[in-house]
């Protein structure tokens, strides 16, 4: 009888020692959504930036050149997605907080659909599908210097990322 660990489609979600336990359809998630970044925000970012003419609102420009920088460095997380997981943390963080404080009090006084601002959330609305394939121990592990086996243990200056 074959041995069912080996079978290509249990390992694609199977811890993989390789890369510190993360499951390879994180990888690829992680890998998809840096892809989406490059293919629908740096265009249109680039597209504000480059036609835009007169002087700026300092915040709306503000916001153009964050979206248009994000989604450059993205590319690094194609090839070396664990190494970019910040991007991805910056990404849900910024989605989340908007969808928080502009699109729900907006939802609860049920005036956000058919608007501008609705259509902003309604591509926000993928954030939970960006924090599946973040692999939340490896990040742990990795970023803030916590697992199970230091619990409690004080975080060292070798215990860091460097």
């Amino acid at each position: 009888m074959p041995d069912a660990s080996r079978h290509p489609l249990i390992r694609f979600f199977a811890p993989d020692p390789r890369h510190e336990g993360v499951r390879p359809i994180q990888l690829w998630g992680l890998r998809l959504f840096y892809l989406l970044m490059l293919v629908f925000v740096a265009p249109t970012a680039w597209q504000v930036l480059l036609s835009h003419e007169g002087p700026w609102e300092p915040l709306r420009a503000m916001a153009w050149t964050v979206w248009a920088t994000y989604p450059a460095l993205a590319l690094f997380g194609l090839f070396r997605p664990l190494r970019w997981l910040p991007l991805m943390f910056f990404t849900i963080g910024y989605k989340a907080i908007w969808l928080g404080f502009v699109a729900y009090p907006l939802w609860q006084a049920d005036t956000l659909w058919g608007t501008p601002t609705g259509e902003v959330a309604a591509a926000f609305l993928a954030v939970p599908l960006l924090a599946a394939v973040v692999p939340w121990g490896y990040a742990w592990r990795t970023y803030f210097g916590w697992s199970r086996r230091n619990a409690g243990a004080p975080v060292t200056a070798q215990a860091m990322p460097g």
